[in-house]
């Protein structure tokens, strides 16, 4: 195993559109894995710019408007060096509940500026519907996000966890930058079916979840606020086979000499360069760790 040091851009499928080769997800900094240090989760956004990352990615909905204030604060004296990918559409209750999904065009737009306010800029690099409407065609959704491209709201459009379907007909309407989806070593299914459409249409590939929640790198749950402790793949009856496979992958990143969660990412890194995987760090060390990976070379054989 070679390491390189000269870190290449990766594109955002067809659209032209460079970004660092991981990006950096926010949303555990807004209480999704537990309480977060509002300080640290800024600190942390700093450093990843200032180490290369280019690409923010949040939702409206991630705590219910909270990440993107914070975005907002850390990026107030730094907008020109982020990118930032939002979702939008997933509906909250006061309880903190989640009660629906709405993209109408009208919603579109409303949600939209409230993000532009939220996060203090005059445009969103990439805007997504966050989950597939089935009260909505897509047609509708991306018409809707593609006026917003027009008048100058909106740079790229992007999908989040749809099907070749509604991939095709959203592409029909309007280029799509990048499909967001959960892809990991554990996690394959998206190279069944999907990714050969990707390709054929040149949209990229922005994989979350890469190492399965915290599962490939040691993270549990933590016992409050953390929505991972209703995840099956955390849950008695599958943990105990999910860690005889991360004690496999914890033997075959000791005996490259890397830790497993950079394995798992730089894993994912090597499969193609169309993909970007999101780290969800909330801390600096969190994220030091997992940027090493970006120089960890696997050959196809390993």
């Amino acid at each position: 195993m070679a390491t390189e040091n000269r870190i290449e851009p990766r594109q955002v499928g067809s659209t032209g559109l460079a970004v660092f080769p991981l990006a950096l997800g926010c949303m555990g900094m807004s209480g999704m894995y537990g309480l977060a240090d509002d300080n640290e989760s800024i600190a942390t956004i700093h450093a990843g710019l200032d180490q290369g990352i280019t690409l923010l990615d949040t939702g409206d909905f991630y705590g219910t408007g909270h990440n993107e204030m914070l975005i907002g604060r850390a990026l107030k004296d730094r907008r020109d060096k982020a990118l930032l990918s939002v979702k939008f559409g997933a509906l909250r209750s006061p309880d903190g509940g989640w009660i629906g999904i709405d993209t109408r065009p009208s919603s579109v737009k409303n949600f939209a500026t409230y993000s532009l306010t939220r996060l203090g800029v005059d445009h969103i690099d990439i805007y997504r519907p966050a989950r597939l409407d089935p009260q909505v065609p897509i047609e509708d959704t991306i018409g809707a996000i593609a006026e917003l491209v027009t008048a100058g709201y909106v740079r790229y459009i992007g999908l989040s966890e749809v099907g070749v379907d509604t991939i095709r007909r959203a592409h029909a309407v309007h280029p799509i930058s990048d499909l967001q989806i959960e892809y990991s070593l554990i996690s394959r299914s998206p190279e069944t079916e999907i990714f050969s459409v990707l390709e054929e249409l040149g949209i990229g590939v922005t994989a979350y979840g890469v190492l399965s929640r915290g599962l490939l790198s040691g993270s549990n749950p933590a016992t409050q606020g953390d929505f991972r402790a209703y995840l099956p793949r955390f849950s008695s009856e599958n943990l105990a086979q999910n860690q005889r496979l991360v004690e496999e992958l914890k033997q075959f990143a000791a005996n490259k000499g890397v830790l497993p969660s950079q394995l798992a990412i730089a894993w994912v890194l090597a499969k193609s360069k169309n993909i970007v995987p999101v780290i969800g760090a909330r801390k600096r060390s969190q994220l030091d760790e997992s940027l090493a990976a970006v120089h960890v070379n696997l050959s196809p054989e390993v």
